[in-house]
């Protein structure tokens, strides 16, 4: 089992990942944490409740929060941080159905595959406008820039400065926690819109 001490620092290093520059799969989710520093903390049981609960998957707990925008670790003790668990888990176990099914959205929004990405008039790309109103999910937008790449490159065109930059960090940020075939995915387009 987990102990409450390596909870706060696998808690910490993902939050650091998630909010600034810090690589936590770089540099193995280590970070400049103290057994001390976490006893002055007056939150330790959460960390605590949640190693023992999560024992195994508190990573992945983690990271469900931090993708919703949970950065409290009282906050993650609630039954919508659970739900956002549950949702995360049912997506990473099903990942190319999710895939597909988000596809074929996409493809009845837009028939051309090229203007799903193309950002105009300064607004975010189709497919970034469809994950913000919960059409399709976070982890097929990952899949898609991780293959085509249109995050770095439409990012100049839009003219957000407000939420923009956020959305940009958590697609940035949560890609090397999605794990999905790529022949699979590539497969699964071609079939939609060629």
């Amino acid at each position: 089992m987990i102990d409450p001490f390596e909870s706060y620092k696998l808690y910490n290093a993902l939050k650091l990942h998630f909010e600034t520059n810090y690589d936590a799969v770089k540099y193995n989710f280590k970070s400049n944490v103290t057994p001390q520093s976490f006893f002055k903390r007056k939150d330790k049981y959460f960390f605590a409740k949640l190693a023992m609960k999560y024992n195994g998957q508190l990573k992945d707990f983690y990271i469900s929060q931090f993708i919703n925008t949970e950065k409290y670790i009282g906050d993650m003790m609630d039954k919508p941080a659970e739900e956002n668990y549950a949702r995360y888990k049912r997506i990473k176990e099903s990942i190319h159905r999710v895939f597909s099914v988000d596809i074929n959205i996409l493809n009845e929004q837009e028939k051309q595959f090229d203007s799903l990405f193309k950002s105009e008039n300064g607004q975010v790309p189709l497919v970034v406008k469809l994950w913000m109103q919960e059409e399709i999910s976070l982890e097929t937008i990952v899949i898609l820039n991780s293959i085509f790449g249109f995050i770095d490159r439409e990012s100049q065109n839009i003219s957000d400065t407000i939420m923009w930059p956020d959305m940009k960090r958590i697609i940035e940020k949560y890609t090397p926690f999605v794990y999905y075939n790529r022949n699979k995915c590539m497969k699964l387009l071609t079939n939609v819109f060629i």
